[in-house]
């Protein structure tokens, strides 16, 4: 028999409550009220609309630590992606890139540090991005950080160079002026232009700038292959001289030569935390990585933007240089066989999307550096790829750490089939529930759950979202943990992932039997301290 409480807008009765906090699970029914959790009993409840759990797990809504959606989700709001796995939450602004603050002269959007062709946009601050954002209805919850590649396009432009006095000034403000608005954290790019100009001062300078307003500092490091120890050392010194709380963003180790490297990376973040340093990490549960191929160009061949680039690669003896430091990498940090093609505009390659610059070199008769920089001039330097590149060993390793989020780096809203982009964008936590708690027992359900609710929330100081307790939001999701299933692959990526039943977004249903709702305005755009 039902309890009667004939005011809750939504009853979730009969499943096995997972609230979050990593406690075991239990079978409790959960009540919703204008949107936040109003109860939870240990009979059923009566409400507007019930929903039956039995046989499922009921958890909070997944909140995605490093998701670059604020390039995807002005014109795909329904995020059908996210919420067909469980998500209620994104966290953008990762890597260093961030749409906004614009530059006066227009940079940001010209960059093409990401592709921004499909934004609007009609902001200049986070302001107006969120207003922005906000007027699209998204199906899920946003929260921002601020880029450091915005915030030295904004002041330094491309160039490779030290900021003085009065321009670091600047480029603090700049941050103040974010944290005033309300971003969540401030992020580098230390292998993205024109963030891989900036030295160890001016990222500390800027960081103690965003700790002091109470910013998370989130970094994808200088580097992930075979300097990824001394990039962790810096990344740690960074937070540890400022004061500030670190986020390593997808740690990995890249190339065949460096598998193993997480293990001294993992024992650095403990050491660090042992002396006082808040420090944790995130991880998406693949071995490949996706990026901007002209990321795997060295410093000084990109210094300038695009235009100064393909100058250099038009050079004989520039682009020479290029392929050679290219090759160096073979082998060691980049397998050309394993550097796929994902995306790319129009263009003299556009039928090799699926293929890797190696395959591209011996159809055209040359070996993989020249193809991959042929490739590029032919598109402007605007050429997505999915990396193979780290090991399995190592991805369980940081994915059973204690302190390590699950993240997906993703960005792609719909399946839309344009391209064929990395599937973590579509099963990332599916693909953790089924394949590391379901099938290989890697983690439990309990801890796998607070990896993607509990412990992410801490880290950008959400306090009502991430635990399934009275008074929080009512973000929730509810699925089957024998069927839940990532059906994205690297070679037929456009598949949502499958086993959800239900998603309640603030309360609202984004997902309800297994089908998307599209109901326009579930999420909101949080602010920090909200």
């Amino acid at each position: 028999m039902s309890t009667v409480s004939p005011a809750l807008d939504i009853a979730v009765n009969g499943g096995l409550v997972v609230d979050g906090t990593g406690a075991p699970a239990r079978p409790l029914h959960v009540g919703v009220r204008d949107g936040r959790i109003a109860a939870l009993a240990t009979e059923p409840l009566a409400a507007r609309r019930e929903i039956d759990a039995t046989g499922q797990v009921v958890t909070p809504g997944f909140i995605d630590l490093h998701s670059h959606a604020d390039y995807s989700l002005e014109p795909t709001p329904g995020a059908d992606t996210q919420l067909t796995q469980g998500v209620t939450t994104l966290v953008t602004g990762n890597c260093g890139h961030s749409p906004f603050p614009v530059d006066a002269g227009g940079m940001l959007p010209r960059s093409g540090a990401l592709d921004g062709s499909a934004l609007s946009w009609t902001w200049k601050d986070a302001d107006g991005f969120r207003a922005a954002m906000t007027a699209v209805d998204p199906g899920v919850n946003l929260a921002f950080q601020l880029g450091h590649n915005a915030v030295r396009l904004a002041v330094l432009g491309m160039e490779d160079r030290a900021p003085d006095e009065d321009e670091l000034r600047r480029m603090c403000a700049l941050v103040e002026d974010a944290a005033r608005q309300g971003v969540v954290g401030f992020s580098t790019g230390l292998i993205y232009t024109p963030g891989l100009f900036a030295a160890t001062d001016e990222v500390r300078a800027l960081v103690r700038t965003a700790a002091a307003h109470g910013l998370l500092y989130s970094t994808h490091m200088r580097n992930e292959s075979s300097h990824v120890i001394d990039a962790v050392r810096e990344a740690i010194g960074t937070a540890e001289a400022a004061g500030a709380r670190l986020e390593i963003s997808h740690l990995k180790a890249m190339g065949p030569e460096n598998h193993g490297a997480v293990t001294e990376a993992l024992a650095l973040l403990d050491a660090a935390r042992e002396r006082g340093v808040d420090v944790t990490a995130d991880v998406y549960p693949y071995t490949a990585s996706s990026t901007g191929l002209i990321s795997r160009l060295p410093a000084w061949a990109v210094d300038g933007g695009v235009d100064a680039t393909l100058g250099r690669l038009a050079d004989p003896a520039a682009r020479e240089r290029i392929a050679g430091e290219l090759r160096a990498r073979f082998g060691r940090d980049i397998d050309p066989e394993g550097v796929v093609i994902a995306a790319l505009p129009e263009g003299r390659y556009s039928g090799s999307v699926g293929r890797s610059i190696a395959e591209i070199g011996r159809a055209e008769g040359t070996d993989p550096a020249e193809a991959a920089l042929r490739v590029l001039e032919s598109h402007r330097c605007s050429v997505a790829i999915v990396n193979h590149a780290m090991s399995e060993d190592d991805v369980t390793a940081v994915l059973r750490h204690p302190w390590v989020s699950v993240a997906s780096d993703g960005w792609v809203m719909t399946d839309e089939r344009t391209g064929r982009p990395h599937p973590r964008s579509f099963g990332t936590f599916s693909r953790v529930l089924g394949r590391y708690v379901r099938e290989r027992g890697v983690l439990t359900l309990e801890d796998a759950v607070r990896k993607m609710t509990s412990l992410p929330a801490a880290r950008i100081g959400l306090t009502d979202r991430g635990v399934l307790r009275e008074g929080a939001a009512a973000d929730i999701a509810v699925f089957d943990p024998a069927a839940v299933t990532d059906r994205s692959t690297y070679d037929e990526p456009w598949q949502l992932s499958t086993g959800f039943s239900t998603v309640l977004v603030n309360g609202v249903p984004g997902l309800l039997g297994g089908e998307l709702t599209r109901t326009p305005g579930a999420g909101r755009v949080l602010r920090r301290g909200a």
